[in-house]
């Protein structure tokens, strides 16, 4: 007999490993488990733009990349980010060209007559030709000669109009064209004889300040998150000072000529700390590491200061022309490198979980923020991961702002939306080469297209009506199916993402959810049977936050893209679609009653509502033969767009029917005539061949009068027997007629 009864020993189930999230850290060239020091907070610094010209298409490779795996870590993964990003408003590249932009404006304003603009154009070329005949690099030199081809051709139509005595208001318009084409050179020209007379600190904010607005708008524009902290260079000038006292402090420092260095070799020597984490093959590269020091820190006095080529500027000593502040070693400004560091560390302290910038930083920007830093907290871990963006081409060219070869993120989206372009972003690998082409943003295009098509089919399949009970149906075989693929496209996203953050993989999983879900819907409906309402609600809902949190949708709706623009968008489909619904059932009601009768004006006017009033509304009305009429709500020009596209396959859908029919008619023509001879005349014409012909027409001698050969007879004769078998059934044809 049993005793007191108890619970039975319970077993845990075994489980199944899951994915952690993995990055790609450049300090190591491999990815990495990715654990913040501090519990689920991730501190994160990411190098911002030096702001003397517009925003590109370089930068959107950056900022958009950077924000789409921000989004991901703090939406996705659910870890406290803490963003801060740097704006580089003291550069020798803002220097020189607010310089020159202020010299040039100094010019423009004293209204030089067309002799002086173009004696100083002439002497603006000569130290230019220069340059450019001894320019090696094929890019740059490529640049040069249009530069120059540009003044050629505003040149020569001065000089003869000014040769040939021509009247001032001929001659001033062609001076006023010649300025414009040779503004780069006449600024460089003008820099180098009065640039060191540029003292005031102001003209060097002017360009900054502008182009920053410029910046951060484009940045709304592409829907990029703004940091949680922004910091700028000339707010941050006495911090900077006092990290290189630290750094000179600590024995990596010197000065030199009132100029500061960082000693590369004795820091490298010092057994905690190594130089160049990065790219150690790089370092000696003398020409990256005069890029990195700037155009006007690199003369031959500059370098000489260096006790070894290797180091670079803490601290610059200010010439003549250049901007200047207080500091322990005379008036200067801040190294490049150096701005980084010492905001870095204000803000996020001796050591941040992340590090981001552009492929083309590591070395030596990133090696040098590494070393200095590290030197200033005596640590060797003042990054833990260090994420680089890939490089951006322009149909396999090469994009350089320096080389004028760029296209900024204002034209960019004159040409597709910041959704579209985030799309083509997350496309491909954040680490790897884009190449920005019309294919590239094609496929994007495409892409949009097909998920929105799902969004639009879901949402009319939920506008069914049905009862508080209805919306739940029991689930058949192809639910049970589907909702298996659903789960494991999830997985496969899961995955995606903790490989790298690899949304060119999870984008793709996605659109096969959406084909196996389009495929269910279509098996449905082809069957007469609704799909399972809430199933494809799940689906597109989960599809829908994905985007929200890839930054490809904005806005609160729960499934699809916002309709008719963000302004517009928050009530627009609850609210216009029961007017549009009843209307969709009323034109059904007319349409059926038109085919009844056989009334086809009405069945006329009832496509021209579906095919020219409502799309130019946004509202794109789907006939189905046996199910009612889908009613979608569209951006309006997209349908215009579809309208225009449809027009034009049918216009050449039309042409090559008319062409095909015009062909066959010239066939049937031609060979009606040929059917018409009789084969007794048909060889008769050819007298350039033949000579001597049989009764029957058929010929037996050459046009010198020779024997036809046996192969060669055998060969008419066979054209001979076709003929005859032509002209009977021309003969048998008009006996019919008869």
């Amino acid at each position: 007999m049993k005793g007191k009864r108890v619970q039975p020993a319970w077993s845990p189930p075994a489980g199944t490993d899951v994915p952690h999230l993995h990055l790609y850290n450049s300090l190591t060239r491999a990815k990495e488990r990715f654990v913040p020091q501090r519990g689920n907070r991730v501190s994160w610094y990411c190098c911002g733009p030096t702001v003397y010209d517009a925003s590109h298409m370089g930068h959107a490779r950056s900022y958009i990349s950077f924000d789409i795996l921000r989004r991901i870590l703090k939406d996705y993964f659910k870890y406290d980010v803490f963003y801060c990003m740097n704006i580089t408003d003291i550069d020798d590249k803002i220097i020189k060209r607010a310089r020159q932009n202020h010299l040039l404006d100094q010019y423009k304003e004293k209204q030089p007559q067309a002799a002086q603009i173009l004696q100083d154009v002439l002497s603006a070329r000569e130290p230019f030709q220069v340059v450019l005949a001894s320019t090696t690099d094929p890019d740059k030199k490529q640049m040069l000669e249009r530069l120059d081809a540009a003044v050629t051709a505003a040149l020569l139509p001065l000089q003869a109009a000014m040769e040939g005595k021509a009247a001032h208001a001929v001659v001033q318009p062609l001076a006023r064209v010649l300025l414009e084409n040779s503004k780069d050179l006449l600024s460089d020209w003008l820099d180098k004889q009065f640039g060191s007379q540029v003292t005031e600190n102001s003209i060097f904010s002017i360009l900054p300040n502008y182009w920053e607005g410029e910046y951060h708008r484009d940045m709304e524009a592409l829907n990029v998150l703004p940091p949680d902290v922004l910091t700028r260079v000339s707010e941050y000038v006495p911090e900077i000072v006092e990290f290189v006292k630290k750094v000179v402090s600590n024995g990596y420092g010197y000065e030199s000529n009132g100029s500061v260095y960082f000693n590369t070799l004795k820091f490298d020597a010092s057994p905690q700390h190594s130089y160049a984490k990065l790219v150690p093959e790089a370092v000696g590269d003398q020409k990256a590491l005069q890029e990195g020091e700037g155009d006007l820190s690199i003369s031959a006095d500059r370098l000489s200061e260096k006790k070894s080529p290797n180091d670079f500027a803490l601290w610059k000593a200010s010439k003549p022309g250049e901007p200047s502040w207080d500091s322990p070693w005379g008036k200067g400004r801040p190294g490049w490198h150096i701005e980084c560091s010492a905001m870095a560390g204000s803000v996020l302290g001796e050591s941040m979980d992340i590090h981001g910038g552009g492929f083309d930083l590591r070395f030596p920007h990133h090696d040098n923020e590494l070393a200095q830093s590290e030197a200033f907290f005596e640590n060797d871990y003042w990054v833990r991961y260090f994420l680089h963006t890939g490089h951006l081409t322009i149909s396999g060219c090469k994009m350089s702002k320096s080389l004028k070869n760029f296209i900024t993120i204002k034209d960019a989206l004159e040409k597709n939306s910041a959704r579209q372009l985030r799309l083509a972003f997350l496309m491909h690998s954040w680490k790897d080469t884009l190449d920005y082409s019309s294919n590239t943003m094609e496929s994007a295009v495409q892409y949009e297209k097909f998920m929105n098509e799902f969004f639009l089919n879901v949402k009319d399949i939920m506008r069914a009506p049905t009862d508080i009970t209805g919306r739940f149906e029991k689930w058949e075989e192809a639910e049970t199916e589907l909702n298996s693929s659903f789960y494991d496209r999830k997985c496969a996203v899961h995955e995606a993402l903790c490989d790298n953050v690899d949304t060119r993989t999870a984008v793709e999983e996605m659109r096969v959810l959406v084909g196996l879900s389009n495929s269910y819907i279509a098996g449905r409906k082809s069957a007469k049977l609704r799909p399972n309402r809430m199933l494809v609600e799940s689906i597109a809902a989960y599809l829908t936050n994905m985007l929200k949190i890839f930054g490809a949708i904005e806005g609160s709706e729960p499934i699809g893209f916002p309709v008719g623009g963000q302004s517009q968008s928050i009530d627009l489909e609850s609210t216009v679609m029961p007017y549009l619904t009843v209307l969709s059932e009323f034109r059904e009601g007319v349409r059926k009653i038109a085919r009844e009768q056989k009334v086809t004006e009405l069945l006329q006017l009832c496509d021209v509502v579906r095919d020219d009033t409502f799309p130019a509304l946004g509202v794109r009305l789907e006939d189905h033969e046996g199910l009612p009429t889908v009613v979608k709500l569209v951006d309006k020009e997209t349908l215009l767009k579809e309208r225009e596209e449809k027009k034009q396959m049918e216009a050449e859908k039309k042409k090559k029917k008319e062409e095909a029919a015009k062909k066959k008619q010239e066939q049937e023509t031609a060979k009606l005539a040929k059917m018409k001879l009789p084969p007794c005349d048909m060889f008769r014409t050819e007298t350039d061949k033949y000579s001597k012909f049989d009764e029957a027409g058929f010929p037996t001698h050459d046009v010198e009068g020779k024997e036809l050969s046996k192969g060669q007879t055998k060969k008419l004769r066979k054209l001979f027997e076709a003929q005859e078998k032509l002209h009977k059934e021309y003969l048998q044809m008009n006996q019919n007629v008869d």
